[in-house]
This record gives structure tokens, C-alpha cells and sequence, in this order.
């Protein structure tokens, strides 16, 4: 984004902004493009990833994911609620010749995604209305009505199984990873239909909710000793 661009966003002047602009640089914040203007780095991700829970979460979930990996021959990730989207923090690739993975800090609303079904429909009342105001753009009535019937729905099957909205080909099979009765995170497949399949979708899905089962019950008793 262009410098004038951020001044006008923020209300303020280049000459109040050029001095911080500058630290951030410095710091490693922002890097400034070839043609021109600024983009953020993935400094603060990496910060955000040290914090203790999310540290200790990755911890525990990157064993399960390998092996998961291993038995299905199909890739997967976590991703996890940041401000009204979804933020993938880790990903196992699969040993098969074929396959899609989603990089590390892919963002997207979660409203749109799996992910984002699967993480909204194992919270409580109170967080699901908190996580609503970070939503940009807001959802319609109809379309608040049909998510949240959606996300009912995954809540008494245990997972979610469907077509990606975003990559033809693709279908996003996912489970909750639970922490204090609220899903932390999302363990998602990305299952790619090859031939020939390791494991049938329904096969894949029983081992997703097994290691997503394995991984919550790990952070129980890792925050049982805290």
C-alpha cells in the first residue's frame, strides 16, 4: 500500500507517519516493494506463534498431523479464529506424488471456509456473538441464518464434509481440536480425489476425527499441569 494511501486510511500526514514508517522497516514489520508502496512481513504471525498456548497447541498437534498424513495420503492443517477470519498456523504435506496444501498463515473469512464452520459451531453463545462483530463484510440475515443451521449441524455429526468453495477438485473435510469445552482449533484435509486412493473419503474422515480426538485430549492434560 502506497504511503499516501495509509495516511489518508489512518487521518494522519506523511510527515507524522515517514518517522514510524521508518522503525517499522527497521524492526522488520513492513518491507517496502519493488514498484513502490509497503506490505506487511509475517513478523507479527511469527510473534503471534511463540505466544505459550499457541506454541504448546503446535506442539502437541504437529506429531498428530504427521502421522494423520502418513495414514491417509492426503495433506492437512490447522488453522485457527484471528479476528473474525480464519488463520492457518500449521500444515503436514502427504508422501503421495499428488496432492494440495495450504501455506502457513492463509487467511480467509470464516464465514466462507470449513475451517471457519467447523471452529464457529463449538463455541458458546457469548463467544460466537464477539467473534460477529469482527466480521467485515457483514453477512446478511439469510446468510447468518444459514451458517449458523450449518454450524448446528456439524456440531451434532462431529465434523464437516465439503466441496471447496475456492479450488475445483478439492473437498474440505475437517474436525474440531477442543479446549475448555470450545474448539481451539481446526484440523482440516484438503482431500484430493487420485487414483490410486489410499483411503476412501469415509475411511479419511474417521481418521481426521481420531487425531483431532488425540490432539484435544493431549491439550486436556497438558493444561491440567499448568
Amino acid at each position: 500500500m502506497p504511503i499516501a494511501a495509509i495516511c489518508q486510511r489512518l487521518g494522519r500526514s506523511t510527515n507524522e507517519l515517514f518517522r514510524m514508517m521508518q522503525v517499522l522497516g527497521y524492526r522488520g514489520f513492513i518491507k517496502q516493494e519493488p514498484a513502490g508502496g509497503y506490505r506487511l512481513t509475517d513478523k507479527l504471525f511469527s510473534l503471534g506463534m511463540e505466544q505459550p498456548r499457541t506454541r504448546n497447541l503446535l506442539e502437541i498437534a504437529l506429531p498428530a498431523m504427521r502421522q494423520l498424513a502418513v495414514n491417509i495420503g492426503q495433506s492437512c492443517h490447522l488453522a485457527v479464529h484471528s479476528k473474525g477470519q480464519i488463520v492457518v498456523i500449521a500444515r503436514m504435506e502427504s508422501d503421495e506424488q499428488i496432492g494440495f496444501t495450504v501455506r502457513v498463515g492463509y487467511r480467509r473469512s470464516l464465514l466462507k471456509t470449513t475451517s471457519g464452520a467447523v471452529l464457529y459451531a463449538y463455541q458458546n453463545a457469548d463467544t460466537r456473538k464477539r467473534w460477529a462483530t469482527m466480521w467485515e463484510p457483514k453477512p446478511s440475515s439469510q446468510e447468518l441464518a444459514a451458517f449458523v443451521q450449518r454450524c448446528d449441524s456439524i456440531r451434532s455429526r462431529g465434523h464437516e464434509m465439503a466441496v471447496s468453495g475456492f479450488v475445483a477438485g478439492i473437498t474440505d473435510i475437517s474436525a474440531p481440536v477442543m479446549r475448555g469445552g470450545q474448539a481451539a482449533a481446526a484440523l482440516t484435509v484438503p482431500f484430493v480425489r487420485s487414483n490410486p486412493l489410499r483411503l476412501a473419503m469415509e475411511e479419511t474422515v474417521e481418521h481426521i476425527e481420531a487425531a483431532a480426538h488425540e490432539v484435544s485430549e493431549q491439550l486436556l492434560r497438558s493444561d491440567s499441569r499448568v
